[in-house]
């Protein structure tokens, strides 16, 4: 092999390379280093800001694409089109839905066969006791057992009654019956036509507190009843619903009208307008709290005559309760001279006082 071809020794070749790659390096720092093939502009950009809400505003108009390199190969930019403005949400007040200011309550209560012989009727526990009242609303409530004199209460006596209802064109015929001897009273409510009647009875004791009930009844076709158990301090019923505890002065739901009258006419000064009292009122079903409210005095020109009058109105506390209105009469022994039982629905039972007969124990 001729010397003059002989390979250059290694070394030779490292420095070479070497001294090449120095010379890249010098280049590549000659020039900034660019991390994207789009431009950077040369001034400022200008941004648009508009509130979503405002409809005078216009939507924002797409601004021109920058400039890439090899605009004839690349395709335009794509652009979004702009949101639509927001309309203006209403406030929560203007959602609601128009409701009446006195929400009325359901027009309907479950009376079976006639309504206006049913009027007396327990009407069932549809709604919790807090329904229509609260205690931050509910008006400071009287002892029920006031001073109560025995002498009181009133002597026997029957009551004629005209009775008109809404459900009637023609009036009903009632009558109330009350008896009272040797500490002991019965009390009979019936009121009626054409053979159909309705009638509630009341038997029991009078003490000191004025009348102890010992059996309820309520009779429209069949009966139900309600006992008082004052050994056990309870109330069983033979619609076979749950026993009740008794309460000191409980009452029943025709015995009550009775008690009241005792009770106004033991002290009348204190039953002025406004003044309130709670008793627990037992119907055939169930035992309830009924309040009472005293009115203004009135007189009314009644089927018997113009009496002048006190009167007692029973507040409902549930949606589908009686209100009940009493007329007391001093001229009757405080007896009521007008009951009208009003039911959720707006029928309703009015007895007004036509005559009275004397009644003796049979």
């Amino acid at each position: 092999m001729d010397p003059a071809y002989s390979k250059p020794p290694v070394k030779v070749w490292l420095l070479l390379g070497l001294v090449i790659l120095m010379l890249h390096l010098l280049v590549l720092t000659a020039f900034p280093l660019q991390m994207s093939a789009i431009a950077a502009p040369s001034a400022p950009m200008n941004f648009s800001i508009r509130t979503i809400a405002d409809e005078s505003l216009k939507p924002l108009e797409p601004t021109n694409p920058l400039p890439v390199p090899n605009s004839k190969a690349a395709k335009p930019a794509k652009v979004t089109p702009p949101l639509p403005i927001a309309q203006p949400q209403p406030s929560a007040a203007e959602h609601k839905p128009a409701v009446p200011e006195d929400d009325p309550l359901p027009t309907e209560a479950p009376l079976a066969d006639n309504p206006s012989l049913m009027a007396l009727a327990p009407q069932p526990e549809l709604y919790p006791k807090s329904s229509l009242e609260s205690k931050s609303t509910r008006p400071d409530v009287a002892p029920a057992m006031l001073a109560l004199r025995v002498n009181a209460v009133p002597a026997s006596i029957k009551l004629i009654y005209e009775v008109q209802s809404n459900k009637f064109p023609y009036n009903l015929n009632g009558e109330l019956v009350w008896i009272s001897a040797n500490g002991s009273y019965q009390a009979n409510l019936v009121f009626g036509a054409f053979g159909l009647k309705r009638s509630q009875s009341s038997r029991g004791q009078i003490g000191q507190d004025g009348l102890m009930p010992e059996r309820f009844s309520d009779k429209f076709r069949s009966e139900v009843a309600a006992h008082f158990n004052r050994q056990l301090g309870k109330i069983t019923f033979s619609a076979n619903t749950p026993d009740a505890p008794l309460q000191a002065g409980a009452q029943d739901r025709l015995s009550v009208l009775i008690q009241l009258a005792a009770l106004v006419s033991s002290s009348p000064e204190r039953f002025t307008p406004a003044t309130n009292l709670t008793i627990q009122t037992v119907g055939p079903r169930d035992a309830d709290q009924w309040l009472f409210t005293v009115g203004e005095a009135e007189t009314l020109a009644l089927p018997g005559g113009k009496l002048a009058l006190i009167k007692l109105t029973r507040n409902p506390r549930q949606a589908y309760d009686q209100q009940m209105d009493i007329w007391l009469a001093p001229t009757l022994g405080y007896l009521p001279a007008r009951i009208r039982i009003t039911e959720a629905s707006g029928d309703f039972v009015d007895l007004k006082w036509l005559r009275s007969e004397s009644a003796q124990p049979s």
